[in-house]
């Protein structure tokens, strides 16, 4: 079995990655917020651990592997952008539109970025019980309190309780103030003490929690923190059930409540990740929740940071579906290549200069990959690149020395199908009715036709007959 080395971020070292059960690897990776559309940012961790997801099951099984990363339906970004989108709904009718709409598109999008579907892809709303039961767990142990702050009655966790905390982010307790986004107010007993359970307004979502502390029980109608949902829903997949159905061994049963990989981006270890490992190992008495974690830089767009107010903002959706960036549209497969020339942890540039680089690189690839329907033998060269800390770089660096089916084999374990594209559409048809759209000087009509080609990967050249001067087109598939 190949030896796999990655880069621990609670450790700050590269190491042999040894699965706490060689025949249950298990993973978990922090998914989209559905408030929004996805920008560009947020593909590269989905790319990523997609990668990373494609080699452990071709280093230990596709059945070996369990893969689970979660959506977050319920946050307040996602309350205020259905009372600004719906205003004349309810609001919990309202948030289900925001939610439903921009969790179909991130799943369109993550196909047309050629990722797998995770085993498991588990919503916040539907593991509210978990998260109430390991918040009581957390108040018994002496880890969180209930208490009453400005916009009402909470569950506070106290990081004073945990001696350690801080390590994975490397951060001293004394020097951090209240998770980075929440005011010091005076119902806290630490600065940095963090919300698992906040009470709702009457016009906000919320379920009814009860707590109990020194013989006390409080209901408290609200909502979840960010933090808790990842330690429920992971334990819950990634332990619970996988305990309940007999699919543990030994080995793992001797490890409890403990996972193998999390991931996610360098945004998220503090105050997210930092969070989720205070809560777990609190709940469950571990020194860990994951044994490796995993973390993907930062991105920006052509040297500046991404914002909004920069106007160089860019979903996933728009780079696929529209002339916004570059001035064209571009395939899946391309923004996947772009992301994975530069090594995860390193900073990425995102430009139209990379995605033209990565287009050319593609296409050479796909020239070479000839007439090879099938994959072949993967060369052993590239599981050791991807497994040395997923050096995508170096993988992309030895394609260029193979061809054929072994050209497609290792095109399969990075994502990107180097397969000769099957044309099964009466091109002559259609270019004959864009030109008579063009007589016409129909041209939205002529882009349409034009674009839709494109998308079944016929690319339409438009020219000059050199003796009547008249328009012709020529077409040829795009590989």
């Amino acid at each position: 079995m190949s030896e796999l080395k990655f880069w621990n971020t609670l450790t700050r070292a590269k190491e042999e990655f040894r699965p706490i059960d060689k025949d249950n690897v298990r993973m978990y990776v922090c998914g989209p917020t559905v408030y929004d559309f996805a920008h560009i940012g947020n593909a590269r961790p989905v790319i990523v651990f997609d990668v990373l997801y494609r080699l452990l099951r071709h280093v230990y099984g596709e059945d070996h592997v369990t893969y689970v990363r979660n959506i977050t339906d319920v946050d307040d970004k996602i309350n205020a952008r259905a009372l600004r989108d719906y205003p004349d709904l309810p609001l919990n009718e309202a948030i289900a539109k925001v939610t439903e709409k921009t969790a179909e598109r991130f799943h369109k999008d993550a196909a047309a970025l050629g990722c797998l579907t995770p085993d498991h892809e588990p919503r916040a709303t539907a593991h509210i019980g978990g998260m109430v039961r390991m918040i009581q767990t957390l108040i018994d142990k002496g880890n969180a309190y209930v208490t009453s702050g400005r916009e009402g009655r909470e569950v506070l966790f106290a990081v004073g309780s945990m001696p350690d905390y801080g390590k994975l982010s490397n951060r001293r307790l004394e020097d951090q103030q209240a998770g980075a986004r929440v005011a010091v107010e005076d119902h806290k007993r630490n600065a940095a003490d963090f919300v698992l359970w906040k009470e709702s307004a009457a016009d906000e979502p919320g379920w009814d929690g009860s707590f109990t502390e020194n013989g006390e029980t409080v209901t408290i109608h609200g909502r979840p923190g960010w933090h808790i949902e990842c330690s429920v829903m992971s334990d819950e997949l990634l332990w619970q059930e996988p305990k309940r159905a007999g699919k543990l061994s030994e080995t793992a049963l001797a490890e409890p409540h403990k996972f193998d990989i999390h991931g996610g981006g360098l945004d998220l270890i503090f105050p997210h990740h930092e969070n989720e490992i205070a809560q777990s190992c609190c709940a469950h008495g571990n020194d860990r929740m994951a044994n490796l974690w995993m973390h993907n830089g930062f991105l920006q767009v052509e040297g500046r940071k991404m914002s909004k107010s920069e106007g160089n903002f860019v979903t996933i959706a728009e780079l696929l579906e529209t002339e916004k960036f570059g001035g064209r549209k571009w395939p899946g497969e391309v923004l996947r290549l772009a992301m994975l020339m530069t090594h995860y942890r390193e900073p990425i540039d995102f430009s139209v200069k990379r995605l033209e680089e990565a287009e050319n690189i593609l296409g050479k690839l796909r020239r070479r990959a000839d007439a090879a329907d099938e994959a072949g033998r993967l060369e052993p060269g590239f599981v050791a690149a991807l497994g040395d800390d997923l050096n995508s770089g170096e993988f992309i660096r030895l394609l260029q020395g193979v061809s054929g089916s072994s050209l497609v084999a290792a095109g399969d374990i990075l994502g990107i199908d180097l397969r000769p594209k099957q044309i099964s559409v009466d091109v002559a048809k259609f270019v004959a009715e864009r030109l008579e759209q063009i007589k016409a000087k129909n041209w939205a009509e002529a882009d349409r036709i034009r674009d839709e080609l494109l998308a079944q990967g016929i690319q339409l050249k438009d020219g000059k007959d050199p003796e009547t001067g008249e328009r012709v087109t020529t077409w040829e598939v795009r590989r």
